[in-house]
């Protein structure tokens, strides 16, 4: 029986003492496990699944929602098809069911390439590739995008892991977001202001028990690392080992996802989410964080995992 999601591909990779591997998938080029040193690094799902909570997929050309999916382009209403029945919006992008090309294959990476055609509320043509490529500490994931359309395109690119370290209940865990601002929300999700953090509730940059979260929020003034131009977020066990997501600077926001009904293989949990964005929802109407690409022009970013052993 084939796969819901397509062609898997595994990745292995022996380097500085340590044993890395993961589980890339066809459909949305998504991460269906990744381990260091059998430490699992993300949330993972069987092969006969689909991804629970949209786990590890790639969002392009834009992450989050779209208010209605409607936006305005050069005075003309577009209407996206609506993806998600519940809050009538347009979420995650349009390669969420799409099923990627191969396009290079080493033992320790994998490069797909997928489309986005001209549809609905987006008259745009756009090739894009996404390379999962594993490093010692874990992986790095490299994201392009062209413009192949005779105008300028909006773009938008995000991904959406759940991160995990193994053998740790999620609960114990401790979230650190370094990011100054959040988004406050209407009842369909759609940002309608944004708030610093600092002295509220969800304040994360100082780490907090995930078993008290209960978020769905997006973050913005995310803080650049003047060392090496890099954002990083964080879930850190007891004994003080840690995950952690890193992300270049074009990606200035991130959405945090803490679900109590996450549905793992032996049964409904906590989870969370942390999605790197090169910009917040509905940015298709707000413009923030919004990329236009010229005709021709390539856009490439990346982000990554890595694990971190305890401090002595």
């Amino acid at each position: 029986m084939r796969a819901p999601t397509g062609e898997q591909y595994p990745l292995s990779l022996t380097a500085e003492g340590r044993a890395v591997s993961a589980v890339v998938t066809q459909v949305a080029a998504g991460i269906r496990s990744l381990e260091v040193d059998g430490v699992a690094l993300v949330e993972g799902f069987p092969e006969s699944a689909t991804p629970p909570g949209a786990a590890g997929i790639v969002l392009v050309p834009w992450p989050n929602r779209v208010a209605g999916g409607a936006w305005m382009l050069d005075g003309a209403r577009q209407q996206l098809d609506v993806t998600e029945p519940k809050t009538g919006n347009a979420i995650h992008g349009l390669l969420r069911n799409t099923g990627y090309r191969l396009l290079e294959r080493e033992g320790h990476r994998v490069k797909q390439g997928a489309t986005v055609f001209p549809q609905h509320g987006y008259p745009f043509l756009l090739e894009t590739t996404v390379e999962h490529s594993l490093t010692p500490e874990g992986m790095t994931v490299t994201h392009t995008l062209r413009n192949d359309s005779a105008a300028s395109a909006p773009v938008a690119v995000g991904a959406h892991p759940y991160l995990a370290l193994g053998g740790v209940p999620t609960e114990d865990l401790v979230l650190t977001i370094d990011a100054a601002t959040r988004f406050l929300t209407d009842q369909k999700q759609i940002p309608v202001s944004e708030e610093a953090v600092a002295g509220t509730d969800f304040d994360l940059t100082q780490g907090r028990r995930v078993g008290g979260l209960d978020i769905d929020h997006g973050y913005g003034g995310v803080r650049v690392q003047a060392t090496d131009g890099r954002s990083v977020q964080s879930l850190e066990a007891p004994d003080g080992r840690r995950v952690e997501l890193w992300a270049d600077d074009d990606f200035r926001f991130v959405q945090v996802f803490t679900p109590r009904n996450f549905a793992a293989p032996e049964g409904a949990r906590q989870a969370v989410a942390i999605e790197p964005m090169t910009a917040p929802a509905n940015a298709f109407n707000s413009g923030e964080g919004l990329r236009w690409l010229e005709p021709g022009e390539t856009w490439t970013l990346a982000w990554g995992i890595r694990f971190v052993a305890a401090a002595g």
